[in-house]
């Protein structure tokens, strides 16, 4: 499973774990709740969901309002599926909720985990961020150390650039010292780790964006039928 469908299969679950959706919902939900996946094509949405019902992840059921299924056959169209979370799906993502390894301090890997941290345990959240920062110092003294041997070589913008890149990843450890401050102390944080899962938009700053996979500004048309 590569990294960016693995990302996508973990936000899935964790999304129909509240509730069960149809397609253009959770499409709007991670586009919008979960900011993260806008560079996303909505092309790997609907064969990422038939993986998880191969799986035994999700299953498939009809839309529950009948002028839904009256309107759709009238129209020629098939009927809204909704995608309901399994048990085998619940538990397995659960394991994924619980792992701790270094792609989860990735850039893409962190911003999907963060955007759950309010159905995670205490204990994994304080290994993530912790994690997360170390490989943020890392990354920094190697800006820093990059900057010093070719400043005399750069011109205004791009030195301009890099001092730039070297705010955005210092405001982010600066940032994670509070969240793990705050996690040491027995602090939840309103809003961003607990009850809605936190909005994090990785398209800018030390965090960057995720891997583009498709145009991101196609229209987000309602294609609620299955594939």
């Amino acid at each position: 499973m590569g990294r960016r469908s693995g990302i996508l299969e973990f936000a899935v679950l964790g999304l129909l774990r509240e509730s069960p959706m149809h397609g253009y919902e959770l499409r709007k939900r991670l586009n919008t709740s979960l900011g993260v996946f806008r560079a996303f094509s909505y092309g790997t949405l609907y064969p990422c969901l038939k993986t998880l019902v191969v799986n035994g992840w999700l299953i498939e059921e009809p839309g529950s309002a009948p002028e839904d299924a009256v309107s759709a056959a009238l129209a020629g169209r098939r009927a809204k599926i909704v995608y309901r979370l399994t048990a085998e799906g619940k538990e397995h993502f659960e394991e994924l909720l619980s792992q701790t390894g270094p792609d989860t301090y990735e850039d893409e890997h962190f911003a999907a985990r963060f955007a759950f941290f309010g159905q995670t345990s205490r204990d994994v959240r304080m290994r993530v961020l912790e994690g997360r920062r170390s490989r943020l110092e890392e990354r920094l003294e190697k800006m820093r150390a990059s900057l010093a041997r070719t400043r005399e070589r750069l011109d205004d913008y791009t030195l301009e650039l890099q001092r730039h890149g070297m705010e955005s990843v210092e405001r982010e450890v600066r940032w994670l010292n509070e969240l793990i401050e705050s996690e040491r102390a027995g602090r939840d944080l309103k809003g961003s780790v607990s009850g809605e899962p936190a909005s994090l938009d990785t398209t800018t700053g030390a965090t960057g964006g995720l891997p583009r996979s498709g145009d991101s500004s196609r229209p987000d048309t309602p294609d609620d039928t299955a594939t």
